[in-house]
């Protein structure tokens, strides 16, 4: 027979790499997904009642007071003009907008009642303080 035959129980000289390649960017894909989802918000200590309830719902806002007093609307910082006019936008689009308001424990009370007020000036109903489970 000719030398370029290869008889099968002889080793390959090379391995084929590509499955371990497209293995390798899948993994690859994936861890970046993981990291960019699980850094959003805004960490704030939340006060802790005894019971606590979800309020996840579709398009909801959500207001964080850190306990410096800054103020964030869906992890941007902003201030309290800015908060309202940002509000109205989304009011505008989704008439019955939810919207959670998370207040450190520590976190000025002014401000907390300042987020409620625009709230309340907007005509926005549909308003939940989120609080953490009390163990």
């Amino acid at each position: 027979m000719s030398g370029d035959i290869r008889e099968d129980n002889q080793p390959y000289d090379e391995i084929n790499i590509t499955p371990m390649l497209d293995l390798a960017y899948v993994l690859l894909v994936i861890f970046i997904i993981m990291t960019t989802a699980s850094v959003q918000g805004v960490k704030v200590q939340l006060p802790k009642t005894a019971v606590a309830s979800s309020l996840a719902k579709p398009q909801t806002r959500a207001i964080t007071v850190t306990r410096e007093g800054n103020v964030f609307l869906d992890a941007y910082p902003v201030d309290m003009e800015q908060l309202e006019s940002r509000l109205a936008q989304h009011k505008a689009i989704n008439p019955s907008l939810p919207v959670v308001l998370k207040g450190d424990g520590d976190a000025e009370y002014d401000k907390v009642m300042q987020a409620l007020d625009i709230c309340k000036r907007l005509d926005i109903v549909d308003v939940g303080l989120v609080t953490k489970r009390e163990l």
